[in-house]
Order: structure tokens, then C-alpha cells, then sequence
């Protein structure tokens, strides 16, 4: 947590700014955040006048007590930095929308592929951090590119309001007003 904090100090002396993307990793094997110093370093920084961009879980408890200490962002992973596993827990991610409708949320780690970034707009994320997926891709301008349409697709969907999932089949196709032979 103090490693966190000193380093976006020296941050802002160097780049001039108060904007900072809080990392505190508390696994190794999965970089999963470490939830409780990751709270305590939002409420040094924020204190102190940056605005933090926690990279966190899906976790509504987390996500509360992150906008307490005065985060106005939310980041969470999909799945873990790097893996390229796409949205792990959608039943966290809806909630975590659901119960913070005006908060701007960021998919922060393990998009794999542009349809990951679709499907995390199509459940109403404000934007998704790529990184590893381009920086890995065969062609990284046109993986690149490929993200761009997918966020936007993805966008429009969400705005144009998908068809809910059903248990049963229904059809499709309108009945009223055809004609019936008997």
C-alpha cells in the first residue's frame, strides 16, 4: 500500500497530473487486487487530491467501500492481467452495474479478444483498458482497429436495448394480421 502511494506521488511531481490507475496486487500467480490495501491506498490518494482509477474485482462490497473513500471511477477485471479469458463472473458484472448505474466503469484486465470488449458493452461498461491483446496480436494496428469496432458495436447494442434471454422458445415472426387457413 505505501509503495503504491510513493509511487503515484513521484508520478505526479513527473507527469503533472492527478489522474492515477491504482494497482495493489495482493496475488501473484493471478495479480488478483488486494482489496483491503487497495481501499486504504484510494483513501491516502484521494485525501491528497488525486482522483484514483482503482483496478479492483467485481465485488459490490469492495466497489462501495472504493466510493466511499472517494473514488468517482471503478475498474474491474474481467479475468486476470494478461490471461485473454474475456468476462469471468457476467452475474458480478451485471450486479456491479445494476447497483451503480452513474458510476463510470472501466473493464480493466483479461479481455482477450474484440469480443470480450462487445460483450462488456453490450452489458453497459463505459469503456474496456486493452493492453496485452493488442501489444501480443500478429498485427497490433489492425487488433487495434479490430477493438474499435467491437467497442462501438458493443455500445450501440447496449443503446438499442437487447432482447432479454429466455428459458423457452417463442416466435419470431408475427402472427397478427396473417392470414389462416382452416
Amino acid at each position: 500500500m505505501k509503495e503504491a502511494v510513493t509511487t503515484a506521488q513521484m508520478a505526479r511531481e513527473v507527469f503533472g497530473t492527478s489522474w492515477i490507475k491504482l494497482e495493489v496486487i495482493g496475488e501473484d500467480d493471478t495479480l488478483q487486487p488486494d482489496v483491503f490495501g487497495l481501499v486504504e491506498a484510494a483513501r491516502v490518494l484521494v485525501a491528497d487530491g488525486f482522483e484514483v482509477f482503482p483496478y479492483t474485482t467485481e465485488d459490490l462490497v469492495v466497489a462501495g467501500k472504493l466510493l466511499d473513500a472517494g473514488c468517482k471511477v471503478l475498474m474491474p477485471w474481467g479475468s486476470p492481467i494478461g490471461s485473454g479469458r474475456g468476462l469471468n463472473n457476467l452475474f458480478g458484472l451485471r450486479a456491479l452495474r445494476a447497483h451503480h448505474p452513474d458510476v463510470p466503469l472501466v473493464v480493466d484486465a483479461g479481455i482477450g479478444v474484440p469480443s470480450h470488449a462487445a460483450q462488456a458493452m453490450e452489458l453497459g461498461f463505459d469503456a474496456v483498458l486493452i493492453n496485452t491483446s493488442v501489444a501480443l496480436a500478429r498485427n497490433p494496428v489492425r487488433m487495434a482497429e479490430a477493438f474499435g469496432m467491437a467497442v462501438e458495436a458493443g455500445h450501440a447494442a447496449y443503446l438499442a436495448g437487447p432482447m432479454e434471454p429466455r428459458d423457452m422458445a417463442a416466435p419470431s415472426t408475427p402472427v397478427l394480421g396473417k392470414a389462416v387457413f382452416e
